[in-house]
């Protein structure tokens, strides 16, 4: 098992399409956060791109305790927002991901066997088709904040 952490961060997206690779960018800034502080054994960092299902529909290994999926949510707020979202704010067949996956179901029945959480951030513009790396100003901002909300869940203080 790769994955063999008991607190999992998973950075959803895509950076060919501007916001839209807001999770792996929080990834990196995560590692770049902790490249000279000690992270917590038991939590891992995944950059998971557009595979990000893959690790939604992966059965949980036994010693996963919880899971963070890191991505850009569409609600009713300004660009560059952050939200946390617990999986039961999320009506099932409602999250759909910018990568076409329907997500929603899947996270329910992980949230059944696992603590899931969901931290999204409201973007300002998604390019696909069209290749444009690189976030928005608004979202690029909210990365910070990303990164304090995440220290929270992990259980580590800044």
């Amino acid at each position: 098992m790769p994955y063999d952490a008991e607190i999992l961060v998973v950075g959803c997206g895509n950076i060919l399409f501007k916001d839209d690779g807001f999770g792996p960018e929080v990834i990196k800034a995560l590692e770049e956060y902790f490249k000279d502080k000690e992270k917590p054994e038991n939590v891992m960092f995944i950059d998971a791109g557009t595979g990000g299902p893959h690790f939604v529909f992966s059965l949980p290994h036994e010693q996963w305790k919880k899971m963070i999926v890191v991505d850009v949510v569409e609600f009713n707020a300004e660009p560059g927002t952050l939200r946390k979202f617990e999986v039961t704010e999320i009506p099932k067949g409602s999250y759909e991901n910018m990568h076409t996956w329907p997500v929603s179901q899947p996270l329910h029945e992980l949230s059944e066997k696992i603590d899931v959480v969901v931290i999204g951030c409201k973007p300002e513009e998604i390019s696909a088709p069209n290749v444009e790396m690189g976030l928005t100003p608004p979202v690029k901002k909210a990365i910070p904040r990303a990164i304090q909300m995440i220290l929270e869940e992990i259980g580590v203080s800044k």
